[in-house]
């Protein structure tokens, strides 16, 4: 055989193997976004840091006074799932991966800012990673304050593997096979691949390395991975739940349409006026600020014991109301009716809110017994929806969330609990808080407040 039969056999032979390769590719729905040479079909954006490619590595440097650094794909991308690994190497090298990104090319002075979903990468101690944050809008969708167990999954200096679906409106995420956070959310249908270098501090953390590898994305005949775990759904979505959340037992309090499953708490009927069911939000009306002496409060007709119960409320300025629970409606009271209260108020400008014990009255505290250790990051302004969360276990532990971060805890019945009753406008009433059983509670305080997505699941 000459050598140039030899050598278009040779060549034909090589197309054969590359074809049999890219068409093995295509069956298996995955696309390469980093091809493992270069950053072709990347561009960095809105600051400084460098990102370079060293052995099949992407690698982005920290660099003092440059704000967060982002790679970004050319190429834009709506339902997909994305997969990478990445490595962060100092608890000062925060980082994350943005699905669906956007980017303002004149923002800060034509200097850009990205912004959207974010996938966490947390080497503090605080360990968020694959926790979903809004960069530069919204800031925390879903802390990891809702899935503890996943605080582990993350690995500091080693490559961790992360998964990320968005199919839809929904958000979901894994890191190294741990489910993390799931979150349901319209605001972007389409966006970039992005990978971030963040700003540092101080000029000492000027080199710190990040490290991404193996990026793929697939962005046809997509197959949902279910979570197996029961997990909080943070869902933006009005009054509507996921066929997971179904699954796992959760239901609607208020089906967004009418006054279905609720009564007036010193009524056998719902209030003719005052609370009114419009576009699927539930509103009571401003009246004189005075507790119950309108329309009244309202209560479910059903009785709950150990629930998880998650609610979205929206304060007007100077408001006051609460959410109450274990409300018997035994108690004789003039105004609202009695119950252990995740109070709900604007803390700036309501005058119960400076009143009581050490701020035990502020909002999403345990009404005039426990005040709520919250930080004004996780507060939305008055004007705006903040979702809250009271969790009832079946061994009488409770827990109040704001915005998806815990800020009360206690136990129903225990020795430190009956002492700050003790103290408190609730000892004249044997026993308070400590029922087997009792309504929901939402107050009419004579100010306007609105509630939406109220959903529970029972806890046995």
């Amino acid at each position: 055989m000459n050598y140039s039969l030899r050598k278009s056999l040779f060549v034909l032979t090589s197309i054969a193997l590359l074809s049999c390769s890219q068409e093995q590719k295509a069956e298996d729905g995955w696309t390469e976004l980093f091809n493992g040479k270069d950053l072709s079909g990347w561009k960095v954006v809105a600051g400084t840091a460098p990102y370079e490619v060293v052995n099949g590595e992407i690698i982005g440097t920290s660099v003092a006074g440059s704000p967060n650094t982002f790679l970004i794909t050319e190429a834009t991308y709506g339902d997909f799932i994305l997969e990478l690994d990445l490595k962060v190497e100092d608890v000062t090298s925060n980082s994350g991966v943005m699905a669906r990104g956007q980017f303002d090319p004149a923002a800060r002075e034509g200097k850009g800012l990205v912004f959207g979903y974010q996938i966490e990468a947390d080497p503090t101690e605080r360990a968020w990673s694959g926790g979903i944050y809004d960069e530069a809008r919204r800031g925390w969708l879903y802390p990891l304050e809702l899935n503890p167990e996943a605080k582990t999954a993350f690995k500091m200096g080693e490559y961790n593997h992360y998964r990320i679906e968005a199919i839809g409106d929904e958000l979901k995420t894994w890191i190294n096979g741990q489910e993390v956070a799931y979150v349901v959310d319209d605001m972007d249908k389409t966006g970039f691949i992005g990978l971030q270098v963040h700003s540092i501090r101080d000029s000492t953390q000027a080199g710190r390395k990040t490290y991404f590898k193996n990026v793929k994305i697939q962005t046809e005949n997509l197959q949902s991975q279910a979570f197996k775990k029961d997990l909080p759904v943070v869902s933006n979505s009005l009054n509507t739940l996921t066929e997971y959340e179904k699954a796992m037992g959760w239901r609607l309090l208020f089906n967004g349409q009418n006054s279905e499953g609720w009564r007036g708490a010193k009524k056998e009927t719902f209030p003719e006026s005052g609370w009114n069911v419009a576009d699927g939000i539930l509103t009571i009306s401003k009246t004189d600020g005075s507790e119950s002496q309108n329309a009244g409060d309202i209560v479910t007709t059903e009785k709950f014991s150990a629930f998880d119960l998650a609610f979205d409320f929206k304060l007007t300025e100077g408001a006051n109301s609460g959410l109450k629970y274990f409300v018997t409606l035994s108690e004789e009271s003039k105004g609202s009716a009695i119950g252990l209260e995740y109070q709900i108020l604007d803390d700036e400008k309501h005058p119960d809110a400076k009143m009581g014990i050490a701020g035990n009255r502020t909002l999403a505290s345990l009404y005039d017994l426990i005040k709520a250790d919250k930080q004004p990051r996780f507060m939305k302004p008055i004007g705006e929806w903040n979702k809250g969360r009271v969790v009832v276990y079946p061994d009488n532990r409770v827990e109040h969330y704001l915005n998806g971060v815990k800020v009360v805890e206690y136990v129903r019945g225990s020795k430190e609990y009956r002492d700050l009753v003790a103290n408190s406008k609730y000892k004249i009433w044997e026993n308070f808080g400590e029922a087997a059983e009792g309504h929901i509670l939402l107050q009419d305080h004579g100010d306007e407040v609105s509630f939406k997505n109220i959903k529970i699941k029972t806890l046995n």
